[in-house]
């Protein structure tokens, strides 16, 4: 039974650690939200349109910022020069979040549950931030394809 896990872990490796990535990232881009919130508005309980959007602007930058460098190394261990990488791997997640605001808007004027939008949306930028790293970003050079 050991030996087969071990197995599935090997064979699952990449996904594993972009999940457990994810969560990392997610808990990071929140607590870099909420500290700029505290540090720049005093921890607003109702906060201003113009507050939302800087909290929405640190959150972003700090959760892209924090998985770039996580997710090369930990998940798809590249060893790319970082300047190929970063400017597809950025371009990559404001696709991502274009779809994410799309989704939200588009189930918005259906009337979606804003969870059950917040789901799919979810969902839907998980699978494709992973796609896109996997095809775009940290594609395995010819090299690396070889030593493997």
């Amino acid at each position: 039974m050991g030996e087969k896990i071990k197995g599935l872990m090997k064979k699952y490796e990449e996904m594993i650690a972009y999940l457990v990535v994810g969560v990392l990232t997610t808990l990071v881009s929140w607590g870099a939200m909420y500290l700029a919130s505290w540090l720049l508005f005093g921890n607003p309980l109702h906060p201003t349109p113009f507050e939302n959007a800087v909290m929405s602007g640190v959150n972003w930058v700090a959760g892209v910022t924090f998985a770039y460098f996580t997710n090369r190394r930990f998940v798809f261990k590249s060893h790319e020069p970082m300047l190929r990488e970063i400017p597809k791997f950025v371009l990559s997640r404001i696709s991502t979040l274009i779809l994410d605001l799309v989704v939200r808007q588009v189930f918005g004027m259906l009337g979606i549950n804003t969870y059950i939008t917040t789901f799919v949306s979810a969902v839907l930028v998980f699978i494709g931030n992973y796609v896109m790293s996997k095809l775009l970003v940290f594609r395995k050079g010819k090299q690396e394809k070889q030593i493997k």
